[in-house]
């Protein structure tokens, strides 16, 4: 065992580390939460049991915000950490699981980005816990409230294909191939 092989907070060939994780496992709660209650909202309907369940975690630009400040900070780590992760897969499937999870990085930044410049358009503003993000100007400006208008949704539902994509491909490899991917996200960081 090397001196490295002691810090649990990098990333290992055989393990990702407890930053790495904690990033993951903060950002899937962040999207889980934002999906489940987008969907919520669109079967059940603005009623009381959903503007109690809203109640219960971060409101909805709350959590796009969140997640596209932490995609630079998650990007910088894994760039950091990029000899030290465990090995990609052989081409050309490796070079699919990288175009995956780039466009997860992606369309994690791109899909709030886009809201965050439709409330700048819209005149609005927008404050997270009382610090002002976006300035309100009182203008509305067409041109880009229109992009967001035309493009944050499907941007967000196009990530939420990719994340169930990316749920079922971890228990695929975690239960059925028992190879060890599963395990290097949430499995024991000392082996």
């Amino acid at each position: 065992m090397t001196d490295d092989d002691t810090c649990l907070l990098y990333d290992m060939p055989r393990r990702y580390g407890l930053v790495s994780r904690t990033l993951h496992w903060i950002m899937a709660y962040l999207l889980m939460w934002q999906f489940i209650v987008v969907i919520g909202w669109i079967v059940l309907g603005d009623g009381a049991f959903m503007r109690t369940v809203s109640l219960f975690g971060p409101a909805h630009a709350t959590v796009g915000t969140l997640v596209c400040g932490l995609v630079l900070p998650r990007s910088l780590w894994a760039f950091l950490n990029r000899h030290r992760r465990p090995p990609a897969d052989a081409p050309p499937l490796g070079w699919l699981v990288r175009g995956v999870h780039g466009a997860f990085y992606a369309l994690m930044l791109i899909v709030p980005a886009l809201a965050l410049v439709r409330a700048y358009g819209a005149g609005k503003g927008y404050d997270l816990w009382g610090l002002q993000l976006i300035p309100a100007t009182g203008h509305k400006v067409a041109a880009l409230i229109a992009p967001a208008d035309l493009f944050h949704a499907p941007l967000a539902w196009t990530l939420a294909v990719l994340i169930s994509g990316h749920v079922v491909m971890a228990w695929y490899h975690g239960i059925i191939r028992g190879d060890g991917t599963l395990a290097r996200m949430a499995g024991p960081l000392r082996t």
